[in-house]
């Protein structure tokens, strides 16, 4: 079904360039980059996939369903996202808040081409009807010039963002939460909020590549789909499937940086130790290990790291490492729909947190808190949150990215909107320029 071509890569900083505006000319992209973060789980460095022989997108009703029977009919890899309102599939939940971005439900493509870089390797699988493609293919990759020109805006092109809930509505909007927290509804919801910008057009690879520069994360991401794109900045793994191991990265906890050495370290070594940050972070821990629990082999659910501190361009950040093991006869999309969406993105306990974010949220989530990644042919899987992104609809000449953090009993409203915007800072210095 697909032939595999090994290459060896000299310099893999230029050719992931390379190949990243050689993959522009198609219709539908997944490009992840992991920017050599230094992590135990990752399988590759970067994985490129383009040019769709088949196509799977829906909107939320029965969306699980449908991909696990197109997963089953094309018994190969695939490549596409998850919007956070599957949620709608799962759970007797609806999405009515405004909608931009307008982007499908769920996409999913199977790729024609297939690139894999680890270390100074290149695995390349094509589909049989275009492997005498390849050779062509990597010939115009090590011509292209592995850098998008910059432009300068003009006086008009200057983009101005906008906030979808203004500051004093945000505190409002916080205490009816803690309201919530108080009454004993929840113990914690992740509460988002929007901030765009409407008759706007920018160069998406371009945006994506200084969003990327910035931030130099683990699970960034690229994805087009026709006149869709994302342009994603993610530190967070939501799951992975590695053989019959199960592993989840739910992140919460967050300081900000500094460029003073010692400084950087107090901000770190206090986030280890805040009590609030860490409260927020096991709550979600808890709420995952339920979630695996739900398909995983009897007594084989562990934390195998809890509230470690991880540091980023941007942030630091606590994450927990959550894992289970499976049987053979659990199918990979009943994995993800039993977990979905991820912890870190909604709140304890999970269906009453989402009724409460999107009573009091203003906009449809959408692909943002939702995941990207791909399924193997050998029933594998790795899924990012999508989180420090930017959404374009080229179309509707809308951009947007969304912002939250997680409130509990202890939340001050003012100091969730400022790590609000220290979480918003990367994707508004893109943007604004």
């Amino acid at each position: 079904m697909r032939k595999t071509t090994i290459q060896h890569i000299s310099n893999p900083e230029n050719f992931k360039a390379q190949l990243l505006n050689w993959s522009q000319q198609f219709d539908e992209v997944v490009w992840l980059d992991s920017n050599n973060y230094d992590q135990e789980y990752a399988s590759y460095d970067a994985v490129l996939a383009v040019e769709a022989l088949t196509v799977f997108q829906t909107d939320y009703y029965d969306a699980f369903n449908q991909l696990r029977e197109y997963q089953l009919s094309v018994n190969d890899w695939i490549f596409g996202y998850l919007s956070y309102d599957l949620k709608n599939d799962v759970e007797q939940l609806y999405s009515q808040n405004l909608d931009g971005l307008q982007f499908p439900d769920l996409f999913f493509f199977q790729p024609k081409k297939l690139f894999f870089l680890k270390g100074n390797t290149l695995e390349v699988h094509y589909l049989n009807l275009v492997s005498d493609e390849f050779e062509k293919d990597f010939n115009a990759i090590n011509e292209t010039f592995p850098f998008v020109s910059v432009e300068t805006l003009s006086e008009e092109e200057i983009i101005k963002i906008k906030l979808r809930i203004h500051k004093d509505e945000y505190f409002e909007k916080v205490n009816k939460m803690l309201a919530h927290i108080h009454r004993g509804d929840i113990y914690e919801a992740n509460f988002c909020q929007e901030f765009y910008t409407e008759n706007t057009q920018i160069n998406p690879l371009e945006t994506y590549n200084k969003l990327n520069a910035i931030s130099k994360p683990p699970f960034a991401t690229f994805l087009k789909a026709h006149d869709k794109y994302l342009m994603s900045a993610s530190p967070e793994r939501y799951i992975k499937k590695e053989g019959l191991k199960i592993t989840s990265q739910p992140i919460k906890g967050t300081a900000k940086r500094s460029t003073d050495k010692a400084e950087d370290d107090q901000l770190k070594e206090a986030l280890s130790k805040d009590i609030k940050e860490r409260s927020e972070n096991v709550m979600i821990v808890d709420l995952v290990r339920n979630d695996l629990s739900k398909t995983a082999t009897k007594g084989s659910v562990k934390v195998e790291e809890l509230c470690k501190v991880y540091t980023f361009n941007q942030v630091h950040q606590m994450i927990s490492t959550v894992t289970s093991m499976v049987s053979e006869t659990i199918h990979p999309v009943d994995i993800i729909k039993t977990t979905f969406p991820m912890g870190s993105m909604t709140g304890a306990p999970k269906i009453s947190a989402m009724k409460i974010i999107e009573d009091l949220e203003e906009t449809k989530r959408g692909l943002y808190s939702g995941a990207v990644g791909y399924f193997s042919p050998s029933n594998d899987f790795d899924f990012n949150v999508v989180i420090r992104s930017i959404l374009y609809n080229q179309t509707n000449k809308y951009v947007s990215y969304s912002v939250g953090g997680a409130i509990t009993a202890k939340s001050d409203p003012l100091k969730e909107y400022e790590e609000c915007l220290v979480k918003a800072k990367a994707m508004r210095e893109v943007l604004e320029n």
